[in-house]
């Protein structure tokens, strides 16, 4: 009799914490409750990424660190043996963020570094931002770990690659599976802008826009040469 209580405790317990996991799900990233982790953007990982045309993926991966600094969202960069075998890490993403220094480690699994997970977890914030190379390997991982340990994880899919395909969007419905919620940058972007009227970050998101947003980007360059100069 005892047994069968206790598992109805821990059936309704785990039923109740399933419910606060999708109500957190349906708060807004915001840039006061997020965290961005950026992994293996170095060369060594690119060479082979088929999944999405590599300029655009960079691109995208500049978006998402630059809109981050915008709304200083806590960023960690991490590397996998820059100086034997990966590479550094991007120039145009340390270029941007030179406030941000990689953690070079040499376990696959960046969460299993003990200096970065722990710089993660002192930050406080359990909304978790995830992109990289490769998805199925080193953002996967990654995310897995980050779930276990109750972080709320979002999957920057347009700003991660992977050797083909398949394997990008495998990864993809095995974090899906797991509890991750796929999103892109740019809509990460507008949702921690919220409001139009918060005028000392719109401005520069629409400078990203511009150099980032692709179609979009072209849009408000088309307003601000054609058509807010006549009103």
């Amino acid at each position: 009799m005892k047994r069968l209580l206790s598992k109805a405790v821990v059936a309704v317990s785990l039923m109740f914490a399933g419910h606060a996991a999708q109500a957190s799900q349906l708060d807004p990233l915001t840039p006061e409750n997020s965290i961005v982790l950026m992994v293996d953007y170095q060369p060594q990982f690119v060479f082979s990424v088929q999944s999405m045309d590599v300029s655009k993926l960079i691109s995208n991966a500049e978006g998402l660190s630059m809109a981050a600094k915008v709304f200083n969202v806590p960023t960690f960069y991490a590397t996998i043996s820059a100086n034997q075998f990966g590479g550094q890490f991007f120039h145009q993403l340390t270029d941007a963020r030179p406030d941000v220094k990689p953690f070079d480690r040499t376990v696959i699994n960046p969460m299993e570094y003990p200096p970065l997970n722990d710089a993660i977890a002192h930050t406080g914030r359990k909304k978790l931002l995830v992109s990289g190379l490769w998805t199925d390997s080193c953002v996967t991982l990654p995310v897995l770990s980050a779930l276990k340990e109750g972080y709320e994880v979002y999957v920057v899919v347009d700003a991660s690659g992977d050797v083909s395909k398949e394997s990008h969007e495998m990864a993809v419905q095995r974090m899906v599976k797991a509890g991750a919620i796929p999103v892109t940058w740019l809509a990460v972007m507008l949702e921690w802008q919220g409001d139009w009227k918060r005028h000392d970050t719109a401005v520069q998101v629409q400078k990203i826009a511009q150099t980032h947003g692709g179609a979009w980007g072209q849009g408000i360059d088309y307003f601000q040469t054609m058509v807010a100069p006549k009103h």
